[in-house]
């Protein structure tokens, strides 16, 4: 069944490029519907769907496929995200033919993201990583104009190194333990764990990884991509990508491949305490929307990292619900910039003012989204944020407990001033005509601010029933 995940939407792919007339205006439908179905057989494990029989696929493909509670957030994730970015594709100014190389490079990315979750060796890891990076450098540049060529180039450049340094490290654990696969090489490791080629050759694959992640000081790339790429594109940049080929690689690696220690976990947590700082700092200081929530969206991967860097199953599942909800509401928060974009026509925060009045949904799900970014209760970032600081404080990393709190307290004076400065006060002038985003905007905004608030109220459920068994993953 799980092949099916990474088949499927190579399948569509295949069919849509068929040259058959009207195959064109059934992309989104397709790409769409998918992408649903994913997060129904995601949300709903006991349906019949599951006990289909798909035996005679293992005689077809070879990969060491399973699944796990935090591999199941992700697919839910990936779903949502991708059908949020399909969603919000249909309004790239593009000709037909256009839009279906769109779409495509959505369904490449959709089976690339799926089978970084799924597979168990590091070799196969590696290679839906670069499919899912490729892809991406195509979205980023889809419009070919100079801002984002540029934005590609960077990141382009900068993942050619964590390649390099993550085939490096392949290959020197493939010498230690003979073979690919997490659990060989994860029992070479252990049974050496003060093997300076072991040891180098981890810190080079995490050196990688949080190139991918775009965590400080390997975050130049991130913020040009984030702001340059087509709106739907930086939907599934920010919501997604980074997070699947950098974060949850990162964290599956780190638990099933080298096995958390002492120094990895500290090697984390500064990195991420960094993250945080320069993140919340930088996105302070900036005027354009697009740019301010790539600057946000390095500080919030970086309360991730330190969670997960504390080493504690309560720091794990922090980490994990964090995750989830920094999906949901980077995804709000960047489809509310591409209403504005739309309607505005500008991105720019200095140019824009009183649009609460002409755009109320976008501002009132702005808020929401920010104020959950802050850490503001009873939404769920507050929830996620207090149990990452709840489990470094009692595991007695006080420092950086009071570096997360103070950093939230930077992340709500960026937010507060975006509101003021795009939603209230009087609007300019050539705002005068704006009015609320189309149906097709709205929608995705409703669906992701229902689930922003439903996460809030029942976070005890979510984090019972599926960031604490995820967080089992540190042994």
């Amino acid at each position: 069944m799980l092949y099916l995940f990474i088949i499927v939407p190579l399948f569509i792919l295949m069919f849509l490029n068929l040259p058959f007339r009207g195959l064109k205006r059934a992309a989104f439908w397709l790409a769409a519907a998918l992408c649903l179905f994913q997060m129904f057989l995601v949300l709903f494990p006991d349906s019949f769907f599951w006990k289909l029989d798909f035996a005679w696929l293992d005689h077809l493909f070879k990969f060491d496929l399973a699944i796990d509670g935090l591999g199941e957030i992700m697919l839910f994730c990936i779903g949502l995200v991708v059908f949020i970015s399909v969603f919000m594709g249909r309004y790239i100014n593009a000709d037909a033919d256009e839009k279906l190389n769109f779409f495509s490079l959505l369904l490449i990315a959709l089976a690339g993201l799926n089978g970084i979750v799924l597979v168990k060796d590091v070799f196969s890891l590696y290679v839906f990583i670069e499919i899912t990076s490729v892809s991406s450098f195509m979205l980023i540049s889809f419009y070919k104009r100079r801002e984002a060529l540029e934005a590609t180039f960077k990141y382009l450049i900068l993942s050619a190194i964590a390649t390099i340094l993550m085939l490096a490290s392949i290959s020197l654990i493939i010498l230690i333990s003979g073979g690919t696969s997490f659990s060989l090489m994860h029992e070479a490791i252990r049974n050496s764990p003060h093997d300076f080629l072991g040891i180098f050759a981890i810190g080079m694959f995490l050196s990688g990884l949080f190139i991918k992640a775009g965590l400080v000081p390997f975050h130049g790339w991130l913020v040009d991509a984030y702001s340059s790429a087509p709106s739907a594109v930086s939907v599934f940049l920010a919501g997604i990508a980074t997070k699947a080929m950098g974060i949850y690689t990162l964290m599956r690696v780190t638990s099933a491949i080298f096995g958390f220690s002492i120094p990895i976990g500290n090697v984390l947590m500064l990195i991420g305490a960094v993250s945080i700082i320069i993140g919340a700092l930088d996105a302070l200081a900036q005027n354009d929307f697009k740019r301010m929530l790539a600057y946000s969206s390095i500080s919030q991967m970086g309360y991730i990292v330190l969670g997960f860097g504390c080493g504690t199953a309560l720091g794990v599942a922090g980490a994990v619900f964090h995750l989830f909800n920094h999906t949901i509401f980077k995804s709000l928060l960047f489809v509310n910039s591409a209403a504005l974009k739309i309607q505005t026509g500008t991105s720019r925060m200095d140019k824009l003012g009183g649009l609460a009045r002409k755009m109320p949904l976008t501002a009132v799900s702005s808020l929401l989204a920010g104020l959950s970014t802050a850490g503001i209760p009873p939404l769920p970032g507050f929830w996620s944020k207090l149990i990452i600081i709840i489990a470094l404080w009692g595991s007695g990393h006080y420092a950086y407990a009071v570096i997360a709190v103070l950093a939230s307290l930077i992340t709500l004076a960026y937010i507060i001033s975006m509101q003021r400065r795009v939603f209230f006060g009087e609007p300019a002038g050539e705002m005068e005509n704006v009015k609320e985003a189309s149906p097709g905007v709205i929608l995705p905004t409703l669906l992701l601010t229902l689930i922003v608030i439903v996460s809030g109220l029942f976070f005890p459920f979510i984090l019972e029933n599926f960031a604490l068994p995820a967080g089992m993953i540190i042994k």
